[in-house]
């Protein structure tokens, strides 16, 4: 850097430019950096940070509403849907057993047909 006129930070003492917005010594926004209101890097960061978190905030809260009106779809289902049947009952001995169960706890016998799964599915 070539140096014309020669000023000393406020700070630390250093020679510096007076074209230098900022002491390259100790990082002091010098006279000419005030009055052009030159940001530090500090600051450029804090309103980023602050934008992100704007942002942020406001994917969140669509994200929340979108599991809110999940969740209402699924409660609305879940009462328009008739409960599956939670005992099994043994074709053989007429036994209970829990709901998926393939063989009859009594007798041994089969309750699901041969290509049903534990589950219950279809």
């Amino acid at each position: 850097m070539l140096v014309k006129n020669v000023v000393y930070c406020s700070n630390c003492g250093e020679k510096i430019s007076d074209e230098a917005n900022f002491c390259p010594k100790c990082g002091t926004k010098t006279p000419k950096g005030k009055a052009a209101n030159a940001a530090y890097p500090a600051d450029e960061l804090r309103d980023a940070l602050h934008t992100v978190g704007i942002e942020l905030e406001k994917a969140l809260n669509m994200a929340a509403r979108e599991t809110q009106a999940a969740f209402q779809k699924v409660r609305e289902d879940l009462k328009q849907k008739p409960a599956k049947q939670q005992i099994a009952f043994c074709p053989k001995c007429g036994s209970k057993n829990p709901y998926g169960a393939i063989f009859c706890c009594n007798c041994g016998g089969r309750i699901a047909p041969v290509g049903e799964s534990h589950g219950g599915g279809a």
